[in-house]
Order: C-alpha cells, then structure tokens, then sequence
C-alpha cells in the first residue's frame, strides 16, 4: 500500500536511506527482499546512487536459475531492504543466499517487524544488525493513545505478541 502513496513513500525512502548513511556510511550495494523489499530497496538505492540487486524466496526454475538477481561482488558491503519481518525467516534465508555469492551482509532494515523474540534471537544467531522504522510496541502504543485500543485491549494485544501461534483470546 505504500507505494500507492507518494509522499509516504518517499517518506519511508528517505527514512531509509537516512538511516544508511548515518549507520553504514560504506555501504555499497543495496538488496531487496522479494517481493515486499524490490520496491522500497529500488527507491533506496536511487536515492543513495548505489547498485542494487534482489533476493527471491527461491532459485528460478528456469533460465539462469538465479535466487540473486542483479550484480554481486566479492566482500560487496550489502544492506538488505525487507518491508515485514515476524519470523524472520525469509528475511535471513535472503541474507544467507547474498552471503552465499560472497557479500558482506551489513544489515538488515525493515518498514515494520512484529518484534517477536524468535525474530530478535534468529538476527542474533546470524548476526546480522536489525533496525526497523517501525514496530509492533510502537503501532499499538499509539493506537491507544489515540483512542482506537482500550486499556482491556491493550492488555490483549501484548499478551497475542508473547505468542501468537498458541494465543487463545
């Protein structure tokens, strides 16, 4: 939805591309993570006149068979564009494809993450710098300081980002 709004997308853009060059000023490649990170990795990249490449979730099955598509080299400082992260584990399986043609992975940012601690401790593990513009804590906070969530609700809320897979509300 973001991309059908031009001023918040190149709000979030920009944000991005801020982030780049105060946090990794040596960064040389921008990636996208397929398909949500293409988009907003494109635009990153244009702002900040650097190459760019994108991760499919798989190999193609056809063609040259690419998972990497566009130009990597050896060492290549790499920041990965992601647009969700829950799990993260798409996010790190196009991490660990990009590592796998010899690039240096400096980080990973996301628009949003639902910062759940699978999520947290998987970055850790595969150390990889995470930083998302925005979060789960963050939305639903506002959410009640605008009135859309009761404190009941907020209550509900949190406890669903403990676990969501076995939450019973």
């Amino acid at each position: 939805m973001i991309l059908s709004y031009p001023e918040i997308r190149d709000f979030v853009a920009k944000a991005f591309s801020d982030l780049i060059s105060a946090k990794y000023p040596s960064t040389e490649s921008i990636s996208g993570v397929a398909t949500g990170g293409i988009a907003q990795g494109a635009l990153v990249a244009n702002n900040l006149n650097l190459p760019m490449t994108y991760v499919r979730s798989g190999a193609k099955k056809h063609g040259r068979q690419n998972q990497v598509e566009g130009v990597c080299t050896l060492d290549q400082k790499v920041v990965v564009i992601e647009d969700l992260v829950s799990t993260g584990g798409s996010s790190l399986q196009a991490v660990d494809a990009l590592r796998e043609k010899g690039v240096f992975v400096e980080a990973m940012l996301a628009i949003f993450t639902y910062e759940f601690d699978v999520s947290v401790q998987a970055m850790k593990a595969a150390n990889v710098p995470f930083t998302s513009l925005s979060s789960y804590s963050y939305l639903i906070e506002e959410a009640q300081k605008l009135g859309y969530v009761s404190s009941e609700e907020m209550a509900s809320l949190m406890e669903w980002k403990k676990n969501p897979s076995e939450w019973q509300g």
